[in-house]
């Protein structure tokens, strides 16, 4: 079945949502950005959004919900100290990391669905992958079903307008392929913000930082942010 005309893709700034961004311009006529200031740590990232949108010529939104009322994570809580690793992390049995977010990406697909619906858009295109990073449970196959099953009930869809689909295409792939897809789209990661310290200049201690790195190590590639970085050019 061919792409349904527009979609939105969910674009925080950060390199898997980059990535989907460069993804769905190759496929929709129409695509747009929106992105969520939810009161994050890493405010940053938003402004790297907003870059990269109007670099593109992306129809851009950002969308207010203030998740620091829920708490629970250090991302929106400062009280709660990001961890700091001298290495990726190991897998934790006993539960998702201090930076998880309680239903985060349930509750931004939720608003986002209904912003789409508001618009006559039917696809929501999200950059969610599991390999790299399978403790958060709002990243998981299972998840992006069932967000999609509920959105298509509490929508017009339920009651005859054409279905929500929630697209995920990377859901199984490694940090470092999903770069490579990216790269061969010509993304520019230049400007993607990845660290959790909510800095541009990454921390390098975060499993956020870590994971990036590692990847770019894997392809062989220099990291662009880096780069950029050092040549003195700032946001």
């Amino acid at each position: 079945m061919p792409d349904p005309k527009n979609c939105a893709v969910l674009f925080s700034g950060g390199l898997d949502s980059t990535t989907a961004l460069y993804w769905a311009r190759r496929r929709y006529d129409e695509v747009y950005a929106l992105t969520f200031d939810y009161g994050q740590r890493h405010r940053v990232e938003i402004r790297s959004a907003r870059w990269m949108a109007r670099r593109l010529g992306i129809p851009h939104a950002v969308l207010r919900i203030d998740l620091r009322q829920v708490g629970g994570s250090a991302l929106t809580d400062p009280a709660i100290a990001v961890p700091r690793h001298a290495r990726v992390p190991r897998l934790r049995r006993a539960g998702p990391p201090a930076t998880y977010v309680p239903f985060r990406n349930g509750i931004l697909l939720a608003v986002a669905a209904a912003w789409a619906e508001a618009r006559g858009i039917t696809e929501l295109v999200c950059g969610f992958n599991i390999i790299d990073s399978p403790e958060y449970p709002d990243t998981r196959p299972a998840f992006v079903r069932a967000m999609e099953r509920a959105v298509n009930a509490g929508t017009k869809s339920a009651v005859g307008a054409p279905a929500m689909k929630i697209r995920a295409p990377f859901l199984a792939l490694k940090k470092s392929d999903i770069i490579g897809i990216g790269l061969s789209l010509g993304a520019d990661y230049s400007r993607s913000i990845t660290c959790y310290s909510g800095l541009e200049t990454p921390c390098e201690a975060c499993s956020a930082c870590l994971l990036r790195a590692r990847a770019f190590k894997e392809i062989g590639l220099a990291d662009p942010l880096i780069e950029r970085l050092a040549r003195g050019e700032r946001k």
